[in-house]
């Protein structure tokens, strides 16, 4: 990939593609192809057929998905399962028709066997029951997987796959109810904060342990993939360590500066128990992340700030 290439990122308004726009640019790349899903509606496979046909980028950065916390994706199951299927095949399919010359489809951790033995290895995939709140995004996500592999072999197309750990950043969503769980809980510790609530109440028990990413340290190993890495074998991208959810609500209290009382609702659901990436492979590239999470979250609430106050 050199610099006159053409790059169409899907999903750029998004928390990753966003990330991957701001990466490109950095690192001197221009000819960046961006359409809004009011421009380009990606679940419609005619109208994706359509833009590739009159854009024929080179290179294509697959970010766009149908995304939410985990009370949207146990509630819109259907919407979840349908739309991110129809995004995946239709972007992917169109890619080999119009032969470009590299794919990255991005993944998710949640593909995962809920019980997956820790770290999490790329070879997990598939060896036991998914986290019934996100199966449907899941199985998209998995499918993605599987379809940028049989491309692979079939037709030798150079389509890839990575699979990032729980992620956070700018132009996150921080939607009371549809978000995931760190924005969620920077608009609930906010608010809390101006209306001087004694304390705020969190789902679950505190217990589960997630890992935590920077967008742009995402973006980053994306970006090295894309130019570097060639190979059918999906990739990891995480940070390298997880916290408690209970220890992730102090921090964020911390930063924000919230004094109240944190207390924990356990009849809500707590989601996988734990869920840390191996991230081997993609050390083994190259890329290590550069963002740690007290550092994040305040960029994060800065750039909340500018948004929303």
């Amino acid at each position: 990939m050199d610099k006159n290439s053409s790059i169409y990122v899907a999903g750029h308004r998004g928390l990753a593609g966003s990330a991957i726009v701001r990466c490109l640019k950095k690192n001197g790349y221009y000819q960046i192809i961006c359409k809004t899903s009011q421009e380009l509606d990606l679940r419609n496979q005619q109208a994706t057929l359509d833009f590739f046909k009159a854009n024929k980028p080179d290179y294509v950065f697959l970010a766009a998905a149908k995304v939410g916390g985990i009370l949207a994706n146990n509630t819109l199951r259907a919407d979840f399962l349908f739309e991110n299927l129809a995004i995946t095949q239709n972007v992917i399919h169109a890619a080999h028709l119009y032969n470009i010359k590299k794919l990255l489809f991005l993944g998710s951790s949640c593909i995962y066997p809920k019980m997956a033995p820790q770290p999490i290895k790329e070879e997990y995939l598939l060896t036991g029951e998914l986290e019934s709140t996100n199966e449907p995004y899941a199985i998209a996500k998995i499918a993605g997987i599987k379809m940028c592999e049989a491309y692979f072999d079939q037709y030798q197309n150079n389509f890839i796959s990575a699979m990032p750990t729980n992620l956070y950043g700018l132009n996150d969503n921080y939607h009371p109810t549809n978000s995931h769980v760190l924005p969620a809980l920077i608009r609930r510790f906010h608010e809390a904060k101006i209306n001087n609530d004694k304390d705020i109440i969190i789902w679950g028990d505190g217990t589960p342990l997630r890992e935590f990413l920077y967008s742009d340290d995402l973006a980053s190993a994306l970006l090295l993939m894309m130019e570097t890495y060639d190979k059918k074998q999906f990739l990891n991208i995480g940070y390298g360590s997880d916290i408690s959810i209970a220890n992730l609500a102090l921090l964020i209290a911390e930063v924000i500066g919230y004094k109240g009382a944190l207390k924990f609702d356990p009849t809500k659901p707590n989601g996988t128990p734990k869920k840390l990436m191996d991230n081997t492979k993609i050390l083994a590239e190259g890329w290590k992340p550069t963002i740690d999470l007290k550092t994040g979250i305040s960029l994060v609430y800065k750039d909340f700030l500018t948004k929303f106050y």
